[in-house]
């Protein structure tokens, strides 16, 4: 139970800092309308959120511990999905608008940037406290053993 109170504690900020930066993104490089805003959240979030699980699946690199294909499948469908309905006969009643092109630039790097800090994040949970973390008061890792 603590190491998995621990992961939300640590991973938790990790996502809210990511929807601050495309919260920052959005209005002030992109200048979107509010249409354009939510859209572009929901994009970013069901993106991060979805592929996240390729990397918190696994306690080893999720790069060499692979996944299943319907799990492979189901995930990229839902971001495909996701990243195709600003451009569908239902973005209208999503209250969806088309993205700029070069929103899609920032998507692939901040998605890729939160998979690497999650799996940092990852590794040092579950490689527990060090000496020095151990000795140190209120310290969130020692308690993951």
């Amino acid at each position: 139970m603590g190491l998995i109170r621990n992961f939300m504690l640590f991973v938790g900020p990790i996502s809210s800092v990511f929807d601050f930066l495309t919260f920052y993104v959005l209005l002030h490089v992109f200048h979107t309308s509010e249409a354009q805003f939510h859209t572009g959240w929901f994009v970013e979030s069901l993106a991060t959120q979805t592929l996240v699980l390729f990397v918190i699946r696994t306690a080893k690199n999720p790069l060499r511990s692979r996944p299943s294909r319907p799990l492979i499948a189901t995930c990229l469908a839902a971001v495909a999905i996701g990243i195709y309905l600003p451009f569908s006969p239902l973005a209208g009643v999503l209250g969806f608008t088309r993205l700029p092109g070069r929103y899609f630039v920032f998507l692939a790097v901040a998605t890729g940037a939160y998979l690497l800090l999650v799996e940092a994040a990852k590794r040092r949970l579950l490689r527990g406290p060090t000496r020095k973390d151990a000795t140190k008061p209120r310290d969130v890792l020692a308690s993951a053993t």
